[in-house]
């Protein structure tokens, strides 16, 4: 951590002027400075710094903040990062943490082979382009090869395309003679070694597509075959992981991406190096490719430090889409808003975009969109066909993926939709999602909470282990079992029960999610509006769902919960007592809710990314568990079955 007095030293240091002003072109407009917004497209600046106040401000997209906010977001970076940034424009020495001799030792290896390999890494690459574009065989091959393909030259010089010789050791012989030492060359994967311990070219005739780091400095590069004697070579030859590469945590082009992904705040993935540049010769830049690799945990972090927003593009081929499912269902776990576009049978986003040229291109990808849940559904729905196991499966799987979404109002809408689709009961969907998450909480808590303590139950943790033990939607059951039976009853000098509920409802933003029991409320609440409360006459609602819910209601036997015995508390028949009834039925929704933002809230602050981030996340747990603590008062409330 970084001591608070060396975070004022920055804030003070950091002029915003400075800061913004290495990125932005700044004109002075009165007290203020005036430029062109960096995090998203505008021809007419709306970006503003107050030099006085030591902020920005655009009246655009919104973005504020101070020095250190910008860094954050411009960089893509946390709080410390932007802090040790700016520490190092300013020339502020940041205190270091105490480490062993070994350790200190270990740093200086690792940042020596870094920098070595960082160096080595350069002189490849523009060896690499240099063959491409200068030697007789790279541009009859390579190059022939890139414009074939349809590159243009500034686009080859963008993404620094290459091209390594037929030679065994070209490559090597030339690294030797400029310094380079064998063995760097081999731990880097750009030449490998004989039994016979001959030292030898990793990549020959391949054209050479680097691979590059958020700094835009080449990591590690894949070398792709454009002919053989051997058909058992690889298409591709990739770099061996090194301390400056690992696979799982790059995307291909994320480097050239980065601002663009911003403006657009959203990210098209594609599986390969030609399909992220030829969307870039299109004319679409906010795109990155997993490198033919399956979607991992940090490549979906990485994902979302820059966006919430993702389209996956797929090709024709169903084998390759079912394949990757699984890495989509990934996304909707981390919580990322996850659109496909699937292009015709035989087509790739590379061979598309050259068929048909840019501007109907991208009209393609802005028509084809639709939601990953929703195409999910289209595309096993046709293979289950009417196969009736097939169609048992279908249903598991799609509510498997839908169940992964963290955002609850999310998981109602796509069930929704998918109930109409696929013709199931939106019931059954909901309880086959409840039963997974309920079975995914259970599995989290064996396996990250600790035992709990031996000790008597108090007052909060009784009401606390019944909300948890009833089932999803009980309290809005019990919501509705009041207003049934007491509806007009007066609750104060001037609201009766529905009237009262209805307020309180309000005023707690709770949203039912039970849908026939909010398709209730409303015809309650369009009653109440037309002053002819009559709770019989919705025993003869057209919907038969309706009917039969109110009239199991009105039907209920209500006893006091056993729950409340160990508190010798002298009961008497409910009608006695409405009020209390009314309230608690109100305060189980109430808490219910609450608990439902507290996960939401432990959801958001295990994603969070800053400092900033987790202490704002910090203060709403806080401020919720208050809330709940106030809720769980003791107030002579009543707990009923």
């Amino acid at each position: 951590m970084i001591p608070r007095s060396k975070v004022d030293e920055i804030l003070d240091a950091a002029r915003i002027e400075d800061v913004v002003g290495d990125y932005v072109s700044l004109k002075r407009r009165g007290s203020s400075l005036l430029g062109l917004c960096p995090f998203h497209n505008e021809k007419t600046p709306s970006f503003n710094v107050s030099v006085a106040k030591g902020i920005y401000k655009c009246f655009g997209c919104g973005k504020a903040g101070n020095a250190i906010n910008f860094v954050m977001d411009y960089e893509h970076i946390d709080f410390v990062g932007a802090l040790k940034v700016l520490a190092d424009k300013y020339g502020i020495e940041l205190p270091k943490q105490e480490v062993s001799s070994e350790q200190i030792l270990e740093e200086k290896r690792q940042q020596s082979e870094k920098e070595s390999l960082q160096v080595l890494n350069n002189y490849a690459e523009t060896y690499f382009a240099e063959t491409l574009h200068n030697d007789d065989e790279g541009k009859l091959i390579g190059l022939s090869y890139f414009e074939e393909r349809g590159f243009r030259p500034d686009i080859i010089s963008k993404f620094k395309l290459g091209f390594a010789k037929e030679s065994w050791d070209h490559f090597t012989e030339s690294a030797l003679r400029n310094g380079y030492s064998s063995e760097l060359l081999i731990k880097a994967g750009l030449s490998k070694s004989s039994e016979q311990g001959k030292i030898y070219d990793a990549y020959r005739a391949r054209v050479i597509f680097p691979i590059h780091g958020l700094n835009g400095k080449p990591i590690a590069f894949a070398g792709r075959i454009l002919k053989s004697k051997d058909e058992k070579s690889p298409k591709y030859v990739n770099s061996p992981e090194t301390v400056l590469y690992y696979k799982s945590n790059e995307l291909y082009g994320l480097y050239f991406a980065r601002t663009a992904i911003s403006k657009a705040d959203s990210v098209y993935l594609v599986e390969g190096y030609t399909d992220v540049i030829s969307l870039h010769q299109a004319g679409i830049e906010n795109v990155v490719a997993s490198s033919g690799t399956s979607l991992t945990e940090n490549q979906i972090k990485l994902i979302k430090r820059f966006t919430e927003n993702v389209c996956v593009l797929y090709d024709g081929d169903a084998a390759g889409i079912k394949a990757s499912l699984r890495g989509t269902d990934m996304l909707l776990e981390a919580g990322l808003n996850v659109k496909i576009v699937l292009f015709p049978d035989g087509e790739d986003p590379d061979s598309y975009s050259r068929k048909v040229g840019s501007e109907a291109f991208d009209m393609f990808l802005s028509e084809n969109k639709q939601d990953f849940i929703l195409f999910k559904t289209g595309l096993l729905k046709d293979e289950a066909g009417n196969d009736p196991v097939k169609q048992a499966e279908l249903v598991r799987d799609i509510v498997s993926s839908i169940s992964k979404i963290p955002d609850a109002f999310k998981r109602s809408n796509f069930i929704k939709a998918c109930s109409r689709l696929l013709k199931v009961e939106e019931q059954l969907l909901i309880a086959e999602s409840n039963r997974l998450l309920r079975s995914k909480a259970a599995q989290e808590a064996r396996t990250t909470l600790p035992p709990p303590a031996e000790q008597p139950l108090n007052y909060e943790q009784e009401i606390k282990s019944l909300v948890q033990l009833q089932s999803n939607d009980s309290q809005e059951r019990d919501l509705l079992r009041v207003m049934l039976k007491y509806a007009t009853q007066m609750m104060n000098d001037t609201e009766n029960v529905a009237q009262y509920a209805f307020r309180e409802l309000a005023e707690s933003d709770i949203v039912i999610e039970n849908p026939v029991i909010t398709d209730i409320l409303k015809l309650i609440h369009a009653q109440l509006h037309n002053n002819e409360l009559n709770m019989q006459s919705l025993l003869h609602a057209d919907d038969p769902k309706l009917t039969q819910v109110v009239a199991d209601m009105m039907s209920e036997n209500l006893e006091v919960s056993p729950h409340w015995s160990q508190y010798d508390v002298d009961m008497e028949p409910m009608e006695t007592f409405f009020k209390q009834d009314v309230e608690q039925a109100l305060l189980m929704l109430k808490v219910k809710h609450i608990n439902k933002l507290i996960d939401e809230n432990q959801l958001e602050f295990n994603q969070a990314k800053t400092d900033e981030e987790v202490y704002a996340l910090q203060q709403v747990h806080a401020h919720l568990l208050m809330q709940r603590s106030e809720l769980l008062k003791p107030r002579g409330t009543v707990l009923i079955k």
